[in-house]
């Protein structure tokens, strides 16, 4: 079983280029880093971040977009000198799939080489917290592949699954549907825990991109949080969360089952949930400003990520809560895909095989 390890997410500020021939690899690993971290760039940044040759830029750009990885955008004039043309990823240059096991259902996703996503879908968990139809998340990965023509199919770069803290009868799951993926599909499966793959696809493809240091927030069934350090993603000793997430809240909605059924919708009208979901409200800010604050006796902390597959909208007040009562404190909220585990999941192809470590 591969794991793909989260950090480090992508290159520093500046990092050493090599021009041997015998490298070129590890070069065009370094290029593309950058275009993953930066929507555009311009063959002099890379040679300042990088500190290649404009002879060797010029051959590993041109061969990239020979691959249909880079293409060129539109040349920026008004400045002094020729115009410059900015060079950014193609985003059918490459395509990877994502799958996330979560408490009630698992999503398979599609993505491009930007992250934007072309397929999705989700298979009910026939028991809550169990995740055991491995043919039928088989069969929605190929449905995932078969939405690409047959020349972008070809692009597909690997299979990325985000999975729970392990127990004992997922461990065995986990491992069968790995082989399955892998006999079936004949393509690389990366496996990681569901919220540092999180952490990932924020990193590489949310508002975390351009971020170097920042911590992690993701609102599920429980709270769980992952420090980013220098772009690396700490995950910790011991995968401790805070019930503080949707299954508390659910849980504080007994009397109003419809309700509690809801809540774990995208379009839920959280409006409705009144007393209850303001107390709640307030018990998960008092909990994501109490471990802030906590891991501040050590480390500066002056951005904070909160990603859900909740509404925009209600992620966007509970930042606003957590800023209120830590006012040094910026939270950035990123909710509109509804399924960033899953995008996580499928940038750890895009991580191991585009990226230098």
């Amino acid at each position: 079983m591969r794991f793909a390890p989260p950090n480090p997410l992508r290159i520093a500020d500046r990092a050493s280029g090599l021009n041997a021939l015998s490298v070129r690899s590890y070069n065009e690993r370094l290029v593309l880093s950058l275009l993953l971290q930066n929507e555009t760039t311009t063959r002099l940044e890379i040679g300042e971040k990088t500190g290649l040759s404009a002879q060797t830029i010029s051959v590993i750009v041109r061969s990239l977009e020979q691959e249909g990885l880079v293409m060129k955008g539109e040349a920026q004039k008004g400045r002094v000198g020729p115009p410059t043309t900015p060079l950014m990823l193609n985003p059918d240059g490459a395509y990877s799939v994502g799958i996330s096991v979560g408490h009630r259902n698992t999503h398979v996703v599609l993505v491009d080489f930007v992250g934007n996503i072309r397929f999705s879908s989700s298979l009910p968990h026939r028991k809550i917290g169990e995740f055991d139809d491995l043919e039928g998340a088989t069969h929605e990965v190929k449905k995932a592949i078969d939405s690409l023509s047959p020349p972008l199919r070809e692009r597909i770069t690997g299979i990325g699954v985000a999975i729970p803290a392990p127990t004992e009868s997922r461990i065995s799951t986990n491992e069968e549907l790995h082989k399955r993926l892998e006999a079936e599909l004949d393509l690389p499966v990366f496996v990681q825990n569901d919220i540092a793959a999180a952490a990932a696809g924020e990193s590489l493809f949310g508002v975390a991109r351009r971020l170097q240091d920042f911590l992690f927030f993701y609102l599920g069934a429980r709270l769980h949080s992952r420090l980013v350090l220098n772009h690396q993603i700490y995950n910790g000793n011991s995968p401790i969360s805070q019930d503080v997430g949707i299954s508390a809240l659910e849980r504080d909605l007994a009397s109003r089952p419809d309700l509690a059924q809801s809540i774990w919708s995208s379009q839920a009208k959280w409006q409705e949930l009144g007393s209850v979901g303001t107390a709640w409200h307030e018990a998960f800010a008092g909990a994501a400003a109490g471990s802030i604050q906590a891991l501040s006796q050590f480390i500066e902390i002056r951005t904070v990520v909160l990603s859900s597959f909740i509404a925009e909208d209600i992620c966007r007040e509970l930042a606003a809560t957590i800023e209120a009562r830590l006012p040094y404190v910026r939270v950035l909220t990123d909710c509109a895909s509804g399924v960033p585990k899953a995008v996580g999941a499928a940038s750890l192809s895009f991580s191991s095989r585009f990226m230098v470590e």
